[in-house]
């Protein structure tokens, strides 16, 4: 995804980013997956996605209330903070990200 990025600059939006986010997020590089995500809802505010990796991220990171303040975000765009189905087959990964998420809306795991 990376190097899709690099080999086409004008490319900065969209499913590379967060796919990208998500790699970093899987390995716990919560700052840099933060940012990725980040950058990828500059691109596109509208998809709810990203939001929910980076409340997760900010989550795991202890940094709640801008967890909170994205989940406020989320929730403009959709009422549904935690999704019913993940496309995730490893439930480690599925935990950790649903995990982030309830830390955000709670403030406990």
């Amino acid at each position: 995804m990376e190097t899709s990025l690099r080999l086409s600059p004008r490319e900065r939006i969209g499913n590379p980013l967060f796919y990208i986010g998500m790699a970093h997020f899987f390995r716990r590089r919560f700052e840099e997956a933060a940012s990725t995500f980040l950058l990828d809802i500059q691109g596109r505010p509208y998809r709810p996605r990203p939001y929910q990796y980076l409340a997760a991220c900010y989550a795991h990171m202890g940094r709640i209330d801008e967890a909170r303040e994205v989940v406020a975000r989320l929730r403009a765009i959709t009422p549904l903070v935690v999704p019913d189905e993940l496309p995730l087959r490893n439930p480690e990964h599925r935990e950790m990200l649903l995990s982030g998420l309830r830390l955000a809306i709670s403030g406990s795991v």
